[in-house]
């Protein structure tokens, strides 16, 4: 077997492991066999990518590609075991950036190298030059706006800059027009390839990638990290046809098809339009007096939390962003399993942009143990809140708000959200009576029924924890209501 042929049956095989590694990913019992699959697919590949690279170049060129791999791969370890939970998304948007910066100088690469050499012709034929060069304009436009979209992303997840929408004025007029300037461009450079066109697309594809994704407010960033998952995979398409990598070119549609489905699925969760997303065009303003209180609140202490818990019948606990913050999973955890042992019937209701990445309560409470099978998505708890005990919202803001369902007027309006007021009880875990990240006051916590507890999530579980082993050192509490069954 010829050293090509096995390069191309390590990039089959490859490209089935990562197809695995999809499938394995999309339910948490296959998850780590899923992780694993994708691990052994990307190893391979590399492998075979050196081994062919080695037959065409020097050996000072191995060295240098061989050291690359290892320094990527040692910060890749150090940044992977350092890294917070809290701080997983800004990390992905950082990762896609630097997925959008490869193609753009790869194709910046295959024009230096290939055209303006003078070598076009005798190294790719006059047939295919034109598909070549937009082949390379394509390339550049669509990494450039992944790298500073992704950039952007980073700056308003991890609070650097606001995460209010940039609302400059004619903004959908500018994106169409720049997309515009990008097909006559992609023309002028098909026909007449020169550097000046190469570094005016550049120009454009960065300022178009920062202006779609600064014009999206901050309560709509877990659609945005998936979008640029999307674009970050297409990105990778495409510098896999410059580099003639057919694997690179199947993961990099996979990564594309995948990501653009899973934002077409977050948002109908969010009841947004799917093309407005890829034009940066939701994420309004909200009102200026979104930080204004709307009534009274009521104050519980953690005792008087664990009372009503040890009275409940049945309890539904929604997570959001601010669990992570707190780090509060494990003690959740121990609650659940403390409240299950009292009889009483425990479940999640997961929004589906909880937090701010897909998924990202499903891996905390999974990280903590918490059985797959309680742990539910909007659709499948949605209409169990009415016959509910106790709610206890932690940490979540945007994703239980009233305001999406009952105010026209709301910046969130038409938004599913988890309908947790319905419940007999609600108790929301915040550290002060602050608006969410989409910047929209909540009047869940002036209703009736609600009720807040300040301070730090995981302290108040904790807290909450120590006085329901009280009450066990004392029995239960007089007219508890045991549950006569537990789903799950």
């Amino acid at each position: 077997m010829t050293s090509m042929t096995a390069s191309h049956a390590a990039d089959l095989v490859a490209a089935l492991l990562f197809i695995l590694s999809l499938a394995g990913l999309s339910q948490h019992r296959t998850s780590r066999a899923g992780v694993v699959h994708g691990i052994a697919g990307m190893a391979l590949a590399l492998a075979a990518t050196v081994v062919v690279a080695a037959q065409s170049i020097t050996a000072g060129a191995v060295a240098l590609i061989v050291l690359a791999m290892a320094l990527g791969a040692a910060l890749g370890l150090w940044r992977a075991r350092r890294v917070e939970m809290t701080q997983m998304p800004e990390l992905i948007a950082v990762l896609h950036s630097f997925v959008g910066l490869a193609a753009v100088l790869v194709g910046w690469n295959s024009y230096l190298e290939v055209e303006a050499h003078g070598t076009a012709q005798t190294r790719i034929g006059a047939d295919l030059l034109g598909i070549h060069h937009a082949e390379v304009f394509i390339g550049i436009f669509i990494g450039a706006v992944t790298f500073t979209g992704s950039i952007v992303a980073f700056l308003k997840l991890s609070a650097r800059i606001a995460s209010r929408p940039l609302m400059l004025p004619g903004k959908n007029a500018l994106n169409v027009g720049a997309l515009g300037v990008f097909v006559a461009l992609t023309v002028w450079f098909t026909i007449s390839p020169g550097l000046p066109l190469m570094i005016a697309v550049t120009v454009l594809a960065l300022a178009l990638g920062w202006h779609l994704v600064a014009s999206i407010g901050g309560g709509d960033m877990p659609v945005v990290v998936s979008m640029l998952n999307s674009y970050s995979g297409w990105a990778a398409a495409a510098a896999g046809f410059l580099l003639d990598n057919n694997l690179l070119i199947v993961t990099g549609a996979l990564v594309g098809s995948s990501g653009a489905y899973l934002s077409y699925i977050m948002c109908k969760a969010m009841n947004r339009s799917f093309l407005s997303v890829i034009a940066g065009g939701f994420g309004i303003e909200a009102p200026s007096g979104r930080d204004e209180e709307q009534g009274e609140h009521h104050e519980v202490r953690a005792e008087e939390a664990a009372e009503m818990l040890a009275r409940a019948r049945s309890v539904i606990i929604t997570p959001g962003y601010g669990m992570a913050v707190a780090q509060a999973q494990h003690p959740v955890a121990e609650l659940t399993r403390r409240l299950r042992e009292r009889g009483v019937e425990v479940r999640f209701g997961v929004h589906p942009v909880a937090g701010r990445l897909p998924g990202h309560m499903n891996v905390l409470l999974a990280e903590a143990k918490v059985p797959y099978d309680i742990v539910l998505e909007l659709d499948e708890i949605n209409d169990d809140f009415a016959d509910t005990s106790v709610v206890l919202v932690i940490g979540a803001n945007d994703t239980v708000n009233p305001a999406a369902a009952e105010d026209p007027a709301s910046p969130i309006a038409g938004m599913p959200v988890l309908r947790v007021w319905e419940a007999e009880h609600v108790i929301v875990f915040k550290r002060s009576m602050a608006s969410g990240y989409a910047g929209v006051q909540n009047p869940l916590f002036f209703r009736e029924n609600s009720s807040m507890l300040f301070g730090d999530a995981k302290q108040s579980v904790e807290e909450i924890l120590h006085a329901l082993g009280t009450n066990d050192d004392h029995g239960p509490a007089p007219g508890t209501r045991r549950a006569t069954s537990v789903r799950g």
